[in-house]
């Protein structure tokens, strides 16, 4: 009995794990399709095509799939035709919370975003209730390791990145969204890798909470981000070191 139980928690682990990399890969899939389609699909002349493919192949998306999802987005295939909302809200203590979205089914994402909404404390709310107090921004990541502070400044300075800033092992560049490709373009010139790179939005100023309701807004965060549809979360929760070094 007890190696069949075992076996089975095998299979159920195996199933969550599946599950999971299915829905990270439908993301991926997404994110290139609609960077094909708003920039074309040479990801030498489209940045955000570009580092979208990286962060596919980051997480082993095969490459058919990687070309097949570009052909979407550029009409070379019939597929699903993504429409790109932003979802805004209130989660517990009435922090904000914006979700981007890529659907093809504008009611049932809605209806599912409103369901974990309530359920955890918060509310959906209407078109720009709280958009306003982010800004919207592209940032890379570059590894700090073995760079000097003072070079990436004047990297970024020269590349017209509006901030640079050491961020843990990583140096963070900023800048405005028209930026975004030529900023991307001169890091490739400099040979310098983005771990990551991205349009995010950055909260202006922040709201301290503490564990409790760190907890319940990061759990609310975690729901959102596991939706097919949902591509990122923002908030402008401080929630404590703690809640996540609990994870």
């Amino acid at each position: 009995m007890a190696g069949h139980s075992h076996s089975k928690n095998v299979r159920l682990r195996k199933a969550a794990v599946d599950a999971k990399r299915s829905k990270l890969f439908t993301k991926m899939a997404k994110l290139i399709t609609t960077a094909a389609r708003s920039g074309g699909g040479d990801p030498n002349l489209n940045a955000k095509l570009s580092f979208a493919i990286g962060k596919a192949k980051s997480v082993s998306l095969p490459k058919e799939t990687i070309e097949r999802a570009i052909k979407k987005g550029t009409g070379e295939l019939e597929g699903e035709g993504y429409e790109e909302i932003l979802y805004e809200g209130y989660g517990p203590n009435g922090v904000a919370v914006i979700c981007e979205i890529f659907t093809d089914n504008r009611n049932r994402t809605a209806s599912e975003v409103r369901k974990i909404f309530d359920t955890h404390g918060g509310k959906l709310g209407t078109t720009n209730c709280v958009a306003f107090m982010f800004n919207r921004k592209g940032r890379f990541l570059v590894e700090a390791e073995g760079r000097e502070e003072e070079e990436m400044m004047e990297l970024a300075l020269e590349a017209g990145a509006e901030d640079c800033k050491r961020s843990g092992d990583y140096f963070e560049f900023l800048c405005d969204p028209n930026d975004f490709d030529s900023l991307g373009n001169v890091l490739d010139e400099q040979k310098i890798e983005a771990e990551e790179a991205d349009l995010v939005r950055i909260a202006e100023t922040l709201v301290d909470c503490d564990e409790d309701v760190g907890r319940k807004i990061a759990s609310l965060l975690e729901k959102l981000e596991d939706l097919d549809d949902v591509q990122s979360v923002y908030s402008n929760a401080n929630i404590p070191d703690a809640v996540y070094a609990e994870a």
